[in-house]
C-alpha cells in the first residue's frame, strides 16, 4: 500500500468521524424541547417553508446540472459529468443538512433562554446548531474530493477526451475541476435565489411594520414576518454553506492543478532533482492541510460544546475560532515537516525556505483570514467607533445616514485588500505560484469553525424573532437580543471572511487557469500589454457592476410586490390580534419571486467566459477574470461592511443606547432607511459577488483546453 493511499484513507477516516459528530449533534438538537404551542406552530411553519423553497429551487438546479453533466461527458471528458454531479450533490447535502439543523436549533435556542434565563446555556444551543453547518461544509467538501482521488488519482501525463469530441485533456485534472464546478453551480443558485428571497421578505416586513403601521420588529401580525424568518435560513445558512464549501473545494483543486503544472514544467526543463516523489508530495499536501484544519475545528468546537459558557458570547465564539486556527497552524507545520523534509523529496527552486515554505504560505492565509475578520468587526460592531458614529448621526436625517454609511463602507476596503495583497506577495515570494494557492487554502483550512460561528448569527436572529412573535417574557427577549447583536457581528465577520477567501481562491484559480492553457514548459504569463487582455479586464469590471444592478433591481422589485400584497392582509382584525394573516401566501410569493429571478444572473457567470473564450481566446478570458476580480473584491467589501454598519446602527438605537432616541423616534426611522439600503448590499450583492468571480474562474479552468483549440479570432 503506497504512502499516498494510506494518507487518503486516514483523511477519509477523519471526514467520517467529523460526519458522525455532525449527525450526533443534529439528533441531540432534535431531542431538545421546542417550548410553548405558539413556538412549536411558528417554528413548524418556518421549517416547512424552508423545505418548500429548497424543493422548488432544486428542480431548477437538477435540470441545469443534468444538461451540463451530459455536455461534459460527451464533449470534454468521459467521466467528468459524473464528478460534476458529485460536486453538486455534496454541496446540496450540506445545504439541506445546514437548513434542517438551523430550523430545529432556532426554536430550541428560544426555549433554552425561556427555561434557563442563562446567556451561556442559550449560546451553547445556538453554537451546537451552527457547528452542524460548519463541520458539514468541511467534511462533505473533502469527502467528495478524497473519493475521486482514491478512485482515479492524479496522473500528470494522462490524456483523455469525451465520447463525441476527440479533444485531448488531462482526465484526472478535469475530474477535480468539474467536481469544483458542480459545487459552484449550487452555490451560485443558492446565493442569488436565497439573497432575493430573504431580503425581499425582510425589506417588505420592515416597510410594513416600521414605516406603514408602526409595529415592533418580527411582530406576528405582519404577514411577511415568517417569510423573513425563513429567509435567514435560506440565505445565511444554505447560501453561506454552499458558498464557502465552493471556496474550500476550489482552493484545494487549484493547488492540485498548480502542482501538476509545476511538475510538467520541471520535467520539460529536464530538472534532474525533481522526481515523482516531489509531485506526489505537492499534490497530497492540500488534502493534508485541509484534514488537519478539520481536526482543529473538531477540537475547538468540541471544547466549546463541553465547557461551561460565560455570559459573554463574543468571548466564547472567539475562543473556539482561536483554538481551531491554533491547532491548524501547529498540525500544518508538523504535516509539512514530515511530507517535505522526508528523505528523497527534492523541492522546487521557488521553495526559498525549503520544507517550511508551504507552511509559511499557509500561515499567511490563516493570519489574513483572522485579520480580515477583526477589521470587519471593527467597522460593523456597536462596540467600536464607526457604527456608533453612524448611529449618532441618525437624528440628522436619512441623507446624513446614507452618506456616512457609504463613507464607512469605502474606508473599510483599504486594509482588507492591503492584507490580501501583502499575503499574496509574501506567499508568492516564499513558495512561488504554489504558495499563492496554499495561502488561499490556509485561510480556508479551518472553515468548519468560521462557518459554525457565522451560522450562529441567523440561528440567534431567528430565536429572537420567535421570542418576539410568540410574546415571550421581556427577560427572555433580552437574552435573545444580546445573542442577536453578537450574531449580527459574527455574520458580518463571516461575510468579510467569505469575501477575503473568495479573493484568495480566485487568484489561485486564475493562476491555475493560465497554467491549464499554457504550453508545457512555457513561462506562465498573462500579457497586460495586449489590447485583448485589457479589453477583457474592462468588460469583466463592467460585468460586475451589471450583475450588481440586476440583483439589486430584482430584490427591490420583489420587496415592493410583497409589501403591497402583505399590506392588504393587515386588516383591522389582524392588527387587533383577533385573526392571523396568511403566512403561507407570503412564503409562496417569496419563493416564486426568488426562483423566477435567479436564472439569468446565475447563468451570466457561466455563459460569459464561454462566449468570450470562443470568440476572443484564452487571453481575453484571463483579462476578464482579473478585471472582474479587481472590481468585485472592493465592491463586495464595501457592500458587506456598509450594510453591517447600517444594520447595527439601527440596533444600537433600538437598544436605547443613544440617549433620547429610541424605537419610533425620527432617528430610529432614519436608521431603518439605512438598514433597508444595507439589507440589499450585505445579504444580496456583497455575498453574491464572491461566488460570481469564483464561478467564472472555475468555468474558465474547466474549459481552458477547449478554448485553447477553438477560438474565432486568434
Amino acid at each position: 500500500m503506497s504512502k499516498t493511499l494510506i494518507i487518503l484513507l486516514i483523511v477519509l477516516g477523519v471526514c467520517l468521524i467529523a460526519m458522525a459528530y455532525v449527525f450526533a449533534n443534529f439528533f441531540r438538537i432534535k431531542k431538545m424541547p421546542e417550548g410553548t404551542p405558539d413556538m412549536i406552530e411558528l417554528s413548524g411553519i418556518i421549517r416547512s417553508g424552508s423545505v418548500t423553497f429548497l424543493k422548488t429551487e432544486f428542480k431548477g438546479i437538477i435540470t441545469v446540472v443534468a444538461i451540463l453533466a451530459v455536455v461534459f461527458t460527451l464533449f470534454i471528458e468521459k467521466t467528468s459529468g459524473i464528478t460534476f454531479v458529485i460536486g453538486a450533490l455534496m454541496s446540496s447535502c450540506v445545504c439541506i443538512l445546514g437548513m434542517r439543523s438551523a430550523t430545529y436549533a432556532n426554536v430550541r435556542t428560544s426555549n433554552k433562554a425561556r427555561e434557563s434565563l442563562s446567556i451561556g446555556e442559550t449560546v451553547k444551543v445556538a453554537l451546537c446548531g451552527g457547528s452542524i453547518s460548519g463541520l458539514a461544509v468541511q467534511a462533505f467538501g473533502m469527502l467528495g474530493l478524497v473519493c475521486i482521488l482514491l478512485i482515479s488519482g492524479i496522473d500528470h501525463d494522462a490524456t483523455g477526451s469525451g465520447f463525441v469530441l476527440n479533444l485531448q485533456c488531462n482526465p484526472s485534472v478535469m475530474r477535480i475541476s468539474t467536481y469544483s464546478l458542480g459545487c459552484s453551480i449550487v452555490a451560485m443558485f443558492n446565493r442569488v435565489a436565497g439573497g432575493n428571497y430573504t431580503k425581499a421578505a425582510d425589506i417588505s416586513s420592515d416597510i410594513l411594520g416600521k414605516l406603514r403601521h408602526d409595529l415592533p420588529e418580527d411582530d406576528s401580525r405582519i404577514p411577511n414576518t415568517i417569510a423573513d424568518f425563513i429567509g435567514d435560513n435560506v440565505n445565511d445558512i444554505a447560501g453561506n454553506c454552499s458558498d464557502l464549501l465552493e471556496s474550500f473545494v476550489a482552493t484545494m483543486t487549484a493547488t492540485i492543478m498548480i502542482a501538476v503544472t509545476l511538475y510538467k514544467t520541471a520535467i520539460n526543463a529536464e530538472h534532474q532533482n525533481i522526481t515523482e516523489t516531489t509531485f506526489k508530495a505537492t499534490v497530497i499536501f492540500p488534502i493534508i492541510l485541509a484534514c488537519v484544519g478539520l481536526v482543529g475545528c473538531l477540537i475547538g468546537l468540541g471544547i466549546a460544546n463541553i465547557k461551561k459558557m460565560s455570559d459573554n458570547p463574543s468571548k466564547e465564539l472567539d475562543l473556539a475560532t482561536w483554538i481551531s486556527a491554533g491547532f491548524t497552524v501547529v498540525l500544518g507545520g508538523v504535516a509539512c515537516y514530515f511530507l517535505f523534509n522526508y528523505q528523497g523529496v527534492q523541492l522546487y527552486d521557488e521553495f526559498r525556505f525549503g520544507w517550511l515554505s508551504p507552511w509559511i504560505s499557509s500561515v499567511c492565509g490563516i493570519v489574513s483570514g483572522v485579520a480580515i475578520g477583526m477589521i470587519t468587526e471593527y467597522y460593523t460592531s456597536t462596540e467600536h467607533k464607526p457604527t456608533r458614529e453612524l448611529a449618532e448621526i441618525c437624528p440628522e436625517g436619512e441623507a446624513f445616514v446614507v452618506t456616512k454609511g457609504d463613507a464607512i463602507g469605502s474606508r473599510s476596503c483599504l486594509f482588507p485588500i492591503l492584507i490580501i495583497g501583502v499575503a499574496l506577495v509574501i506567499s508568492g515570494f516564499i513558495c512561488g505560484i504554489y504558495g499563492i494557492a496554499v495561502s488561499a487554502l490556509g485561510m480556508l483550512a479551518f472553515v468548519g469553525a468560521t462557518v459554525s460561528i457565522d451560522a450562529f448569527g441567523p440561528i440567534a436572529d431567528n430565536a429572537g424573532g420567535l421570542a418576539e412573535a410568540c410574546h415571550l417574557p421581556h427577560e427572555v427577549r433580552q437574552i435573545t437580543d444580546k445573542l442577536d447583536a453578537v450574531g449580527n457581528t459574527t455574520a458580518a465577520i463571516g461575510k468579510g471572511f467569505a469575501i477575503g477567501s473568495a479573493a484568495f481562491a480566485t487568484v489561485s484559480l486564475i493562476v491555475a487557469y493560465v497554467g491549464n492553457y499554457s504550453d508545457i514548459g512555457a513561462e506562465l504569463s498573462l500579457n497586460f500589454a495586449s489590447f485583448v487582455v485589457v479589453a477583457g479586464g474592462l468588460i469583466g469590471g463592467g460585468l460586475v457592476e451589471y450583475f450588481t444592478a440586476m440583483l439589486t433591481d430584482n430584490t427591490i422589485d420583489a420587496a415592493k410586490i410583497m409589501a403591497d400584497v402583505g399590506d392588504k392582509q393587515m386588516t383591522e382584525e389582524v392588527l387587533a390580534g383577533k385573526a392571523k394573516p396568511d403566512y403561507n401566501m407570503m412564503i409562496e410569493m417569496a419563493t416564486k419571486e426568488a426562483i423566477r429571478r435567479m436564472v439569468v444572473p446565475s447563468l451570466l457567470a457561466i455563459v460569459i467566459p464561454i462566449v468570450g473564450g470562443f470568440i476572443f481566446g484564452v487571453q481575453f478570458v484571463g483579462g476578464l477574470l482579473v478585471g472582474a476580480t479587481i472590481v468585485a473584491i472592493p465592491r463586495a467589501i464595501f457592500m458587506g461592511n456598509s450594510g453591517g454598519a447600517f444594520d447595527n446602527a439601527k440596533k444600537y438605537i433600538e437598544s436605547e443606547q443613544l440617549e433620547g432616541h429610541g424605537k419610533g423616534s425620527p432617528a430610529h426611522k432614519a436608521s431603518v432607511t439605512g438598514d433597508t439600503i444595507g439589507d440589499t448590499r450585505k445579504d444580496v450583492v456583497g455575498v453574491a459577488l464572491d461566488i460570481f468571480i469564483k464561478m467564472m474562474s472555475t468555468v474558465a479552468n474547466t474549459l481552458a483546453p477547449v478554448i485553447r483549440n477553438f477560438t474565432l479570432f486568434k
